[in-house]
């Protein structure tokens, strides 16, 4: 059955229509859209997607966000499966305060969970880069740190003279020491930012090692993943809508 699933980020709105593993029809919308009202350019946007669809999922990071996407869609006689801590099924949220995940992040898990297996590591690079554990007994808990976007912006706001570099400027980076201060740049937050990822990972398969003896799954997904350092295709696999096709499994498990 295909779906519409919408995922409300920080800074922008992914959406496509999901069938399985199947993703098509994706596109971005930014979420500052939503912030003053429902989006008429939000409905007109999708509005070829609904024909297609059986059924409107989404999950969001914005809260002050979600009535005014409902509201957008409030024309719409589909279904609609809002993803929350208490609307997932079928994945034990083993976590003090579940209240506080993210619910992309609780789409991640269910999307390894239910297509790549468990034990399993999620790294998701946007605004903030996340890694995300999933155990036999469900969701463990994870990390939050800078995404990639965070580190070169705040290297130009934060100094006089540096310039703010792109997301072209950070990918194929070459060299260990810079023979510009552009290329020092380059370096300094392409290398660093797939060495912080790195350390990460390590941290987190060290400890689930301790308790299991199977190494876990690794995937990346998020817009920033591309601009790891060449070496991270054999570190783990990336799936490009994973937060979508988790999102449009959480809706079928829970009817």
């Amino acid at each position: 059955m295909k779906q519409l699933c919408i995922d409300v980020g920080n800074t922008g709105t992914h959406y496509g229509l999901v069938e399985g593993r199947e993703v098509s029809a994706t596109g971005h919308f930014p979420t500052a859209a939503f912030l003053k009202g429902p989006s008429k350019l939000f409905f007109d946007t999708v509005a070829p997607l609904l024909a297609e669809a059986k059924r409107v999922s989404f999950c969001s990071v914005f809260p002050s966000v979600n009535e005014n996407l409902r509201a957008s869609l409030s024309c719409v006689t589909l279904p609609l499966f809002h993803l929350t801590h208490e609307s997932c099924r079928g994945l034990d949220l083993v976590y003090p305060k579940p209240a506080e995940i993210g619910q992309d992040r609780i789409a991640n898990a269910i999307a390894a969970q239910e297509f790549f297996g468990t034990p399993a590591v999620v790294i998701d690079m946007g605004t903030a880069v996340t890694l995300d554990i999933i155990s036999s007994e469900g969701y463990e808990g994870g990390i939050i740190a800078p995404g990639i976007a965070v580190m070169r912006k705040y290297l130009h706001e934060q100094t006089a003279l540096l310039p703010e570099l792109s997301e072209d400027d950070l990918v194929d980076v070459k060299g260990a020491i810079g023979k510009s201060t552009v290329h020092a740049m380059q370096i300094g937050v392409a290398v660093g930012f797939s060495g912080m990822v790195e350390a990460l990972l390590q941290r987190v398969r060290v400890e689930m090692l301790l308790k299991n003896d199977t190494e876990p799954v690794v995937l990346s997904t998020g817009g920033s993943a591309t601009s790891l350092t060449g070496d991270w295709s054999q570190k783990c696999e990336f799936v490009p809508d994973l937060t979508l096709v988790g999102l449009a499994a959480a809706a079928q498990r829970a009817g």
